[in-house]
């Protein structure tokens, strides 16, 4: 069944791309649903990903993509109906096309320690950790503000104030470069081996976090090499 879309307003005209993006093309609504896909659901959490976004206009998108059929509100949580799923390959097409085409190096402003460890925290795999709680401190070279990510039985939380439990591993990075790592554009042995990126705590634990932090969704497609083949290929 069609999702619903504007009648009073929009482009007016027929066409399935049109009708389309009467339904997405308002300004924060792609990364709305990104993060949506990615597996937030609850309207706090999405508010803390999106920083730039006012909490207002937050709920007016969501309102939308529940009239539109796109999500649906349940205990709380916003969750994606088949409909929205489907923007999953549209969403991550437009993610590989920016990586080949527009995607240079940071302007400052984007280069936003918090919520670079807001990305970080629900993509840890901690499992190879011992105990029931794994705390990991990250310490910025050139951010005063230092972060702490709290794993409780797998379930990961940010603490911008020290939680009060033992560190396991400590992350220190300068914001660009711990950038640079999760997005994939700069190798994470490389950044050890450089000193961009150290791990300090015991060797037993330090040794698996290359394991630990897996990568941003969309790092595959910032791979220098994958790009250079594409490029390669297209020329």
């Amino acid at each position: 069944m069609p999702v619903h879309h504007p009648t009073t307003t929009g482009y007016g005209q027929y066409c399935p791309i049109s009708r389309a993006l009467d339904v997405l093309g308002d300004r924060w609504s792609l990364l709305i649903l990104r993060d949506l896909l990615l597996g937030t659901a609850r309207f706090n959490d999405l508010a803390r990903g999106l920083p730039g976004l006012s909490r207002s206009l937050l709920t007016k998108r969501l309102r939308q993509f529940e009239r539109a059929g796109l999500v649906e509100k349940l205990s709380g949580q916003y969750l994606l109906t088949n409909a929205g799923r489907d923007l999953e390959p549209i969403l991550f097409g437009l993610g590989e096309w920016g990586a080949r085409w527009t995607f240079g190096d940071p302007e400052p402003e984007e280069l936003d320690a918090a919520l670079l460890v807001w990305w970080m925290h629900n993509r840890l795999d901690t499992s190879k950790f011992p105990g029931k709680r794994q705390v990991l401190g990250v310490r910025f070279t050139d951010e005063p503000r230092r972060f702490w990510i709290v794993v409780e039985f797998g379930v990961a939380s940010v603490c911008d104030a020290d939680p009060g439990y033992p560190v396991d591993v400590t992350i220190t990075a300068d914001v660009g470069s711990l950038y640079q790592v999760w997005l994939g554009r700069l190798p994470l042995p490389h950044a050890i081996r450089t000193g961009r990126v150290e791990f300090t705590g015991p060797s037993a634990l330090t040794r698996h976090m290359p394991a630990v932090l897996r990568l941003s969704p969309v790092a595959p497609y910032l791979d220098p090499s994958r790009i250079d083949a594409v490029a390669n290929r297209a020329s």
